[in-house]
C-alpha cells in the first residue's frame, strides 16, 4: 500500500566513530604481510585499550586491495601472490579518543613491522562521526504546514487533500520469455550486457542492460534473482533469510533487468567500512557471471 497520509523520513543519527588506514606493501609474499602487519596493528591497540579500560572496537574490517577479496570466494587465487597489494583497514569504536590512539599506531607499522609497507595514504587517519541512516513513515496528520512567501504567511497545506492511498501497481514485466534456440556456449555477462550499480542507503541497485534484444532470454534464464544472491553472498550480512536477499525487476523499455539488493554495503554510505561503501563495483564484478547454454552469438544477431 502507499499512503499518501504519510510523509517520507530520511533521518541521520550518531552511532561512535570511524576511521581508515590506507597503506601500500610491495614485495613477494606482499599480501600475507600486509595481514601479519594488520594483526600485529590490532593486537597493540587493544593492549592499550586494555590499559585504559577502553571497550574493544565495536567493529573491524580489513580489505587487501589487489588480491580479489571483494570477490570472496570467487577471488582468483594466483592474485594472493600479488607482488603489490594496499591495505585497507577500517575500524569502528564508540569513543574517539580509542580511535585517535589507532591512528598514531599506524605509523610505527612503516618502520617496526613487516617490511615491504611503502606509505600511508594521506599521511595519520583522520577520525570522523559515523552518521547512519534512518528512514521511516511519519503521519502528515502529526504536523501542521504553513507556507511563507517573501517572509509572510501565504496558506497552510491541508493534508485533507491529499491524494488517497492507493494499491500499489506493479510495474512492467515482460511477457513470458522463451529461450529460442540452445546451445552449449558460455559467454561472460559482459559480452551480453552493459551494467552498472550503486547505492541505495544499505541496499544497492545493479542495472544490467542487453547488448541486443535477442540476448535478453538467456539473459532472463541464468541470471536469477538466486544466482545473483549467490554470486554476491559474502557481502550479506543482515539477512540471514537467503530468498530475501536480491529482488529482479524488469525493465522491458531498454531490454534490461534491475537488480535490488537488500543489506548488501555494511551500513552503506559513510557508515560502511567497506572499500566500497556505494556497490560502485557491483556492476562491473558482475560482468564475470557466466551464462551457460548458449548458441554462438554470430547466429543471435
Amino acid at each position: 500500500m502507499l499512503s499518501s497520509k504519510s510523509y517520507r523520513v530520511s533521518a541521520t543519527y550518531a552511532d561512535g566513530f570511524r576511521t581508515t588506514a590506507v597503506a601500500p606493501v610491495a614485495g613477494p609474499k606482499a599480501a600475507a604481510k600486509a595481514r601479519k602487519t594488520v594483526d600485529a596493528i590490532l593486537k597493540r591497540c587493544r593492549r592499550i585499550f586494555k590499559s585504559l579500560k577502553l571497550e574493544d572496537f565495536s567493529k573491524v574490517e580489513t580489505t587487501i586491495l589487489g588480491t580479489e577479496e571483494m570477490y570472496g570466494s570467487l577471488a582468483r587465487k594466483e592474485f594472493e601472490e600479488s607482488r603489490e597489494v594496499v591495505l585497507w583497514l577500517a575500524v569502528h569504536h564508540q569513543q574517539k579518543k580509542a580511535l585517535q590512539l589507532f591512528a598514531k599506531e599506524i605509523a610505527p607499522a612503516g618502520t617496526g613491522m613487516a617490511p615491504g609497507l611503502t606509505n600511508i595514504v594521506g599521511g595519520r587517519p583522520n577520525v570522523s562521526p559515523i552518521l547512519k541512516l534512518f528512514s521511516f513513515l511519519y503521519a502528515m496528520d502529526n504536523l501542521k504546514v504553513d507556507i511563507h512567501i517573501n517572509g509572510e504567511f501565504a496558506v497552510s497545506y491541508d493534508q485533507q487533500q491529499a491524494l488517497p492511498a492507493t494499491d500499489h501497481v506493479e510495474g512492467m514485466q515482460y511477457p513470458a520469455m522463451q529461450v529460442p534456440v540452445g546451445g552449449s556456449n558460455t559467454y561472460r555477462l559482459e559480452q551480453l550486457a552493459y551494467t552498472r550499480s550503486g547505492d541505495k542507503g544499505n541496499s544497492s541497485n545493479i542495472g544490467v542492460i542487453a547488448r541486443n534484444p535477442a540476448y535478453l532470454p538467456y539473459i532472463q534464464q541464468s541470471l536469477t534473482q538466486e544466482a545473483v544472491a549467490q554470486y554476491f553472498s559474502h557481502l550479506f550480512e543482515e539477512s540471514p533469510n537467503t530468498n530475501d536477499r536480491v529482488t529482479r525487476f524488469d525493465v522491458p523499455g531498454i531490454h534490461a533487468f534491475n537488480f535490488f539488493l537488500k543489506n548488501c554495503l555494511g551500513g552503506g554510505g559513510i557508515a560502511s567500512l567497506r572499500p566500497d561503501p556505494q556497490g560502485k563495483a557491483l556492476g562491473q564484478m558482475l560482468l564475470d557471471f557466466p551464462v551457460k547454454n548458449m548458441p554462438d552469438l554470430s547466429t543471435l544477431d
